[in-house]
């Protein structure tokens, strides 16, 4: 899905390592951060940019916190749902079927074709859960 017209950059590849280090969605900020204590030398614009047109080619996930932030984290490639803790904002990915069914017969049923969905489920992890009891 990845534009061809990209090329590949220095900045891009490190941009990329970071995200593949991290596990947790992180925000231009904080990867730009990461980036500069590893000694690279990328401009935090440059790092938006990069971010914006890697969700666009679907290289990354991207979502929006409560605050509205867009934060971002390398995903597999393959289609999936997130499970997002409320608390700490950890991110657990799924794969639904009974989603994909779903949202194919209700397509199917007002007529549209080339359909695609996002699916983010929220709540509680286990610790934060139990932290709040």
């Amino acid at each position: 899905m990845s534009d061809p017209a990209r090329r590949p950059t220095r900045q891009r590849a490190a941009l990329t390592a970071a995200l593949g280090r991290c596990e947790d969605f992180l925000s231009a900020q904080e990867i730009h951060a990461r980036l500069s204590a590893a000694g690279e030398h990328v401009g935090l614009a440059t790092v938006y940019r990069n971010l914006q047109a890697m969700a666009a080619d679907r290289q990354i996930d991207v979502r929006r916190t409560d605050d509205g932030e867009a934060v971002y984290r390398a995903c597999s490639t393959a289609h999936h749902h997130h499970l997002v803790c409320r608390a700490c904002g950890r991110t657990v990915e799924v794969t639904a079927p009974a989603i994909e069914r779903w949202a194919a017969r209700i397509a199917g049923d007002h007529g549209f074709v080339d359909v695609s969905h996002t699916v983010e489920v929220t709540g509680l992890c286990r610790p934060c859960g139990a932290a709040r009891r």
